[in-house]
């Protein structure tokens, strides 16, 4: 979607923005490490330990209380599977018949809402020794209208698992998490494309995590937050009060984690820049060069891979791409932002986002898909006020 140009005008946009919030950070933790008797300056590898601390303090707030309310089947089944429906009129039926590599796993399947089967849906939960760490989606078989074939999708969780008889209960970065892998699997299970290879997630690289992304916001939106926080002792929802703590310890310390990933994805522009005929330049030199460039110091939040471990921008699909992250936010932000404009979790709104965007996949292209949908070009505005960056 975004050629160098527009990729390092986000960036900068993004960066700006944050500068003054990451300065307002700092103050916060400089201002706890003195009232503790500290006598040193905050270096990097101090941050985020007293960036949580503050977090805790200022909006009293942990895991241990809001994990109650955040049982696994009510998340996925009450959460997950009830926003689905809602937008795209879609149902979820578990197939015990099916076999499955290892007792933990699941599969389901998807009906649209005149009962036609339209995917395979198979979950795998939790950890375990012989399990690579990670979340993530992929394909057992794509959907291709050519070979009379739907799509079965594969998503690969790593929570950890309680003991007998005792609920699963994900954090709320794990459920928020939840949504999104399966956002990438409604990407492949709602695709509707001549051919496989243009089915699914086969988008530009820089469109691939924008309907993950999308799927995310419904985690914390209150009709879908209300039907499946219901705490697992006493089947009572999650109260108000709670919620509000929650949405508004979100933003803090957006200011360093902004800073940190456009920095990343700055020198990784920077590293593709270099001309191909022109021999390496050191290291070091490059990644001054390029916060310099950019304008904000290294010494106050450094990138969040330097060159020597950065393996994005030296291998696989996103060498020079690291920047898609930022890009699929920006567009998420701004698509949610309509969504609340136009009523919110309805069908109508659903069936736009699913003709416009989802079943199109790689068969338009992705600019015009986006503006299809929303009528307009995407801006920073909404990325910048949900995450609390635009000054009050």
């Amino acid at each position: 979607m975004a050629g160098p140009a527009s990729a390092e005008a986000l960036l900068r946009d993004m960066g700006d923005a944050a500068a003054s919030k990451v300065k307002r950070e700092a103050a916060d933790i400089k201002q706890m490490i003195r009232e503790e008797g500290g006598d040193f300056e905050l270096a990097p590898w101090d941050w985020k330990h007293y960036a949580e601390r503050v977090r805790k303090q200022r909006y009293d707030l942990d895991d241990n209380e809001t994990k109650p309310y955040f049982e696994l089947n009510n998340v996925l089944e009450r959460g997950v599977f009830y926003t689905a429906e809602k937008l795209y009129g879609v149902t979820m039926q578990r197939r015990t018949d099916l076999p499955v590599y290892h007792p933990d796993a699941m599969s389901f399947e998807m009906f649209d809402c005149m009962g036609e089967s339209l995917a395979i849906f198979c979950l795998d939960p939790y950890a375990r020794a012989s399990k690579r760490g990670g979340w993530w989606m992929t394909f057992y078989a794509r959907q291709s209208p050519l070979l009379g074939q739907n799509p079965a999708v594969h998503i690969v969780l790593n929570v950890v698992k309680p003991a007998e008889g005792r609920p699963t209960l994900p954090s709320r970065s794990d459920v928020t998490t939840l949504f999104h892998e399966f956002g990438h699997g409604l990407h492949g299970m709602l695709s509707n494309p001549k051919y496989s290879t243009l089915s699914g997630t086969s988008v530009a690289r820089d469109f691939l995590e924008f309907p993950s992304q999308i799927n995310e916001h419904w985690a914390m939106y209150n009709a879908v937050l209300k039907n499946y926080a219901i705490r697992y002792e006493t089947k009572k929802p999650i109260p108000q009060a709670l919620v509000d703590r929650m949405k508004a310890a979100e933003t803090y310390g957006a200011g360093f984690h902004t800073i940190e990933v456009v920095k990343a994805a700055y020198l990784d522009l920077c590293w593709h820049l270099v001309a191909e005929e022109t021999a390496a330049p050191p290291q070091a030199q490059v990644e001054e060069a390029a916060m310099k460039s950019f304008g904000v110091g290294m010494t106050e939040v450094p990138p969040r891979y330097h060159s020597g471990y950065f393996m994005y921008t030296f291998s696989g699909g996103y060498a020079s791409n690291y920047y898609v992250y930022q890009w699929a936010r920006v567009l998420d932000c701004d698509e949610f932002k309509w969504f609340l404009e136009n009523g919110g979790l309805t069908r109508e709104n659903g069936d736009h986002l699913r003709a416009c965007v989802l079943s199109a996949c790689g068969s338009v292209d992705a600019n015009v898909a986006y503006e299809k949908f929303a009528g307009r070009k995407a801006n920073t505005k909404a990325f910048l006020r949900i995450n609390g960056l635009l000054d009050k």
